[in-house]
């Protein structure tokens, strides 16, 4: 019985999954995002965090203890420059799985991306944006904006504290459809010379 041995073993030998995961984590280091399997990713997640966290303190001891689990120069000075100045102050969790819906087609193997927190810029802005939009949310309390819908208010008429003031809403925008190859500016005067 195996209870509480949690290593995947991946179907190979230690050597042989050590330097797969040590490959796997240069390419990661390097591009910043790599297609794998789920299980191989999540076996590279537990591989590289410890990599990144000691990555952290640009010290001789860290460069040579992550070297000898590496052996590869190049993504060693990417790691301790680049990326250590970008992860310097997460306290973990370096790294995010983004399963895709897409199978392998020889064994129909589970697919995935893993890549780096830090540098997926979509999901950043996506993250900023949620957060400025969290801070219009709306009360239910009355506070600053029902004192102002009642000073608003045409004189004789009273507004209760919590009632919703209706307004009018802004007008829709015109949208533009891009074509293939094509620029949103070029879209864009060519659906203002189709107007005029």
């Amino acid at each position: 019985m195996r209870h509480g041995k949690s290593i995947n073993h991946l179907g190979r030998t230690t050597a042989h999954r050590n330097a797969m995961l040590s490959n796997m984590s240069s390419s990661l280091i390097m591009y910043k995002r790599i297609t794998t399997t789920v299980a191989k990713a999540k076996a590279l997640r537990k591989f590289v965090e410890p990599l990144l966290t000691k990555a952290k303190n640009d010290t001789t001891h860290s460069r040579r203890t992550v070297f000898s689990t590496l052996q590869n120069k190049e993504s060693i000075k990417e790691l301790f420059g680049e990326v250590a100045a970008k992860i310097a102050d997460r306290p973990g969790g370096y790294t995010r799985i983004i399963k895709l819906s897409a199978t392998r087609l020889g064994d129909n193997s589970e697919m995935c991306i893993i890549e780096l927190v830090d540098y997926n810029e979509t999901m950043l802005d996506a993250k900023n944006a949620g957060e400025a939009k969290s801070t219009t949310r709306r009360s239910r309390r009355s506070g600053k904006k029902a004192t102002e819908a009642t000073a608003d208010a045409p004189t004789g008429e009273a507004i209760a504290p919590n009632a919703i003031v209706e307004t009018a809403a802004p007008e829709d925008t015109p949208t533009t459809t891009v074509q293939d190859g094509e620029s949103r500016e070029d879209a864009q005067e060519r659906d203002a010379e189709a107007a005029s």
